[in-house]
């Protein structure tokens, strides 16, 4: 159990930060986040951990979310302030707003290969065979999807 709490330890914020822009709902990130530990948990728990079997059980459930509902509960940057002067904490907060709202923008599998090159601290390699797809077209994925995401962060500011 103390191996487990060490794995949780260890990857429950870049996990949270997966799921969050993967969904655009800081709830339904922080109720899958529960959920996709607890799922891992009660099925692998015996055997050797794995983040990407962490990250696959995160994004199935995202994914079956999103099949039953789209989600209704926006991300409320009021309650998560950051720490410092209220200018900066604005700063931060209209700066993440943003960024979340572009990556809304993308389609589903621009979302996920940005999602796990940013978040999930796996290797570009891991990343190609948690999504089925070969090394050098995750490249080339995050890639253009890191450029596509410019351009809508560049339009906005416009």
């Amino acid at each position: 159990m103390n191996t487990f709490r060490e794995f949780y330890n260890d990857n429950k914020d870049r996990f949270f930060g997966y799921l969050l822009r993967r969904s655009g709902d800081h709830f339904l990130a922080a109720d899958t986040l529960q959920e996709s530990f607890t799922k891992y948990l009660e099925r692998y728990g015996k055997g050797e951990l794995s983040v990407s079997l962490l990250f696959t059980i995160g994004r199935n459930l995202l994914n079956d979310n999103s099949r039953r509902q789209r989600p209704s509960i926006p991300f409320n940057e009021d309650e998560h302030r950051s720490e410092g002067d209220e200018e900066s904490a604005f700063l931060v907060r209209e700066e993440s707003r943003r960024v979340l709202d572009a990556l809304q923008q993308l389609d589903p599998d621009e979302i996920e290969v940005l999602s796990l090159a940013v978040n999930s601290g796996l290797s570009y390699k891991k990343i190609a065979e948690h999504t089925g797809t070969s090394e050098s077209n995750i490249k080339v994925k995050i890639h253009r999807s890191r450029l596509k995401l410019k351009k809508i962060l560049l339009a906005s500011e416009l």
